[in-house]
């Protein structure tokens, strides 16, 4: 017998305008059942929790030029945006081979595709590095075009679990794959200041990196470990502030946002596979095939033009980018993230 007293149970309540907690996002992280609000906070510039906005899309779809019946490979895959755009164009015959390390998001994207009419026949997901794709070339032949996006998806820079945000705390993780190697914050227990020195000198050029090096050796060293994103953030600060009281926030952001890339390259040995990466591309690509790649700083984009000028000497490229494309103002209005950005494209000889 039904409780005629008994009340329905109460809708679940967006908290506030806009809720602060990853988790208590939920309309953020449901984008195909809450259309209209997504679209809202996209127009606004800003990047939805949990979902991605691809960037360069016109760009780097104008210069693939793909055809029905291509066979094309993703190594990046992410969210999926760019794969979603190219899979259109290759159908109908066509094939799109996809990778990506992260064991989190690439089950997420495989399900969001899949969905949309993409099965197997037309797209084939894989977890794996993107420096073994003479692995897929087994699987593939010969691409007509491969697609690099370089950058951290905004799914693992928004979720505070992954260890990637300044703003929001977390355990300071940093992994793209946080089931394999060690965490940032078990890699400073066992670095040295002056190879701690080195990777923010070289992964980012951190103009600071001797007293911020010397200041977390000082405080592993005097037990005090540091585990999480704010831990880190706040020694960070310190330094700056100690040596100029009147240190403005964005002087402070800057050097925050540098130290946590050195620190994600050097965990996920990123200069390593990209540069294995570079030296396999030729191989896998058919006459005339096309290669797009999306950096976003310095040490990407030094690796993706070296690799690209000495291939085009040797033949093997028969034409390169001899600037990198940037993202259009607009696209940088719209989406912020996008602004470091630099398209580099090389194609087969």
């Amino acid at each position: 017998m039904v409780d005629s007293n008994s009340k329905p149970p109460r809708r679940e309540r967006y908290k506030g305008t806009h809720p602060k907690g990853f988790k208590e996002k939920y309309k953020e992280l449901q984008p195909q059942k809450y259309g209209e609000d997504i679209a809202k906070l996209i127009k606004q510039g800003k990047t939805p929790a949990g979902m991605h906005i691809s960037i360069c899309v016109k760009e780097i779809m104008d210069f693939l030029q793909i055809r029905p019946g291509q066979i094309g490979l993703d190594v990046t895959v992410g969210y999926g945006g760019h794969s979603l755009k190219m899979l259109k164009q290759l159908m109908p015959g066509g094939k799109l081979y996809g990778i990506d390390v992260d064991p989190i998001e690439l089950p997420k994207t495989r399900k969001r595709l899949q969905d949309l009419g993409y099965g197997e026949d037309s797209l084939v997901l894989q977890k794996m590095n993107f420096s073994d794709i003479d692995q897929i070339f087994y699987q593939s032949g010969p691409l007509n075009f491969v697609l690099a996006d370089l950058g951290v998806s905004s799914m693992q820079i928004d979720n505070p679990e992954r260890g990637f945000s300044l703003k929001l705390d977390g355990p300071l993780d940093l992994r793209l794959n946080p089931s394999t190697g060690k965490s940032a914050a078990a890699f400073l227990k066992k670095c040295s200041q002056e190879q701690l020195k080195e990777i923010f000198i070289e992964n980012s050029d951190e103009p600071h990196a001797t007293k911020i090096a010397a200041a977390i050796v000082e405080k592993m060293n005097g037990g005090e470990f540091i585990e999480t994103t704010a831990q880190l953030k706040e020694v960070i600060q310190d330094v700056l502030v100690n040596l100029h009281a009147a240190t403005k926030k964005e002087e402070i952001r800057k050097s925050c946002q540098r130290c946590f890339q050195a620190l994600r390259i050097e965990v996920n040995k990123e200069f390593e596979v990209l540069d294995k990466f570079l030296s396999k591309l030729p191989d896998i690509l058919a006459p005339g095939a096309r290669v797009a790649i999306l950096s976003f700083h310095s040490g990407e984009d030094r690796r993706v033009k070296k690799s690209f000028q000495t291939f085009f000497r040797e033949g093997l490229y028969s034409e390169i980018a001899e600037e990198p494309i940037r993202p259009s103002i607009e696209e940088i209005n719209s989406n912020p993230r996008a602004k470091s950005t630099k398209f580099r494209w090389a194609i087969k000889a």
